[in-house]
């Protein structure tokens, strides 16, 4: 399945900006079932100083500051992604109980499990907790395979919490969405994630989008997309197998990965520093639509 991703931030500002410098984690990342066909990332006003690099996770990001004043600053970034779906990773991933994989985790420092360690932790939004433990604690049952009882987990999160735009911010306690039971994709996801965690396993947090297709005999309406968040639980020998929990289901090939992370602070698409400015409004489009298979090559550029 071949997808193109258009996602434009558009920052406007009361009053110019003198310098503003700014990290970006919009560019899609590779793995094993998903290619990277192309990508560009646009910048406006000019940037200078366009830099990529790969952080600590393997993921793309970004930086680029505007030394011109401006009271807009608009950053889109255009991507083609080919996924090829793995139909033996489920399969693969229920070889472990996942108390056996807990002890494996604590015990065993191969190379590969070394890679899991930093998603076994509190990190600065998911601490692990007995509230998260206990909220888990009826899906992992002792000797129960591991992707059944994580996939158990993420359809009691569907169940038991409501999807709310209104009812947290970017910066609301996980205790707290747990105890209100409402949120939006990045709450469910760090959700997840804190209970794995609580439980012994390694679990990260992952962005991106995903494909929504319009009701039957409405038109698919471009740019109304959003960026989407979900978790993935570290399975041994199999790999990482992803879960998303604000719709139930576990994530094929309509789910584009960007960037993953321990949680949504190691994968923010756009932050930054701004002299001057005053007060601002920021405004997002994001648009999935498939693409044909013929799909141009790499390219970066900012204008």
């Amino acid at each position: 399945m071949n997808f193109h991703i258009t996602h434009s931030t558009r920052y406007s500002y009361s009053a110019p900006v003198g310098l503003c410098w700014n990290q970006a984690c919009l560019l899609p990342r590779e793995t094993a079932n998903q290619k990277c066909l192309s990508s560009e990332l646009q910048i406006c006003p000019p940037a200078s100083g366009v830099r990529e690099r790969s952080d600590f996770f393997g993921n793309r990001v970004t930086h680029f500051a505007i030394q011109n004043p401006h009271k807009e600053l608009l950053v889109t970034a255009n991507s083609d992604i080919s996924i090829t779906p793995d139909p033996e990773l489920l399969l693969d991933a229920n070889l472990h109980t996942w108390d056996e994989l807990k002890i494996l985790l604590a015990t065993e420092k191969d190379p590969v499990r070394l890679q899991a360690i930093p998603f076994l932790f509190d990190s600065p939004m998911i601490p692990r907790t007995q509230a998260l433990a206990d909220y888990a604690l009826p899906s992992f049952q002792a000797d129960r395979p591991l992707v059944e009882a994580v996939r158990d987990l993420m359809e009691r999160i569907y169940r038991d919490f409501t999807y709310d735009p209104a009812g947290t911010t970017i910066a609301t306690p996980l205790a707290e969405v747990l105890k209100n039971r409402r949120g939006v994709c990045q709450d469910f996801a760090h959700l997840g994630v804190g209970c794995l965690r609580s439980m012994g396993l390694a679990a990260r947090y992952v962005s991106g989008y995903i494909e929504t297709l319009p009701a039957p005999g409405k038109e698919r309406l471009v740019g109304a997309a959003a960026s989407h968040a979900w978790f993935s639980v570290y399975a041994g020998e199999a790999g990482w197998v992803d879960f998303d929990p604000t719709n139930n289901q576990i994530p094929l090939e309509q789910h584009i990965t960007v960037a993953w992370g321990r949680d949504f602070s190691d994968v923010s698409p756009l932050r930054g520093v701004a002299l001057g400015g005053g007060k601002h409004r920021v405004s997002v489009s994001v648009d999935v639509a498939r693409a044909p298979t013929k799909i141009v090559n790499f390219q970066f550029q900012s204008q």
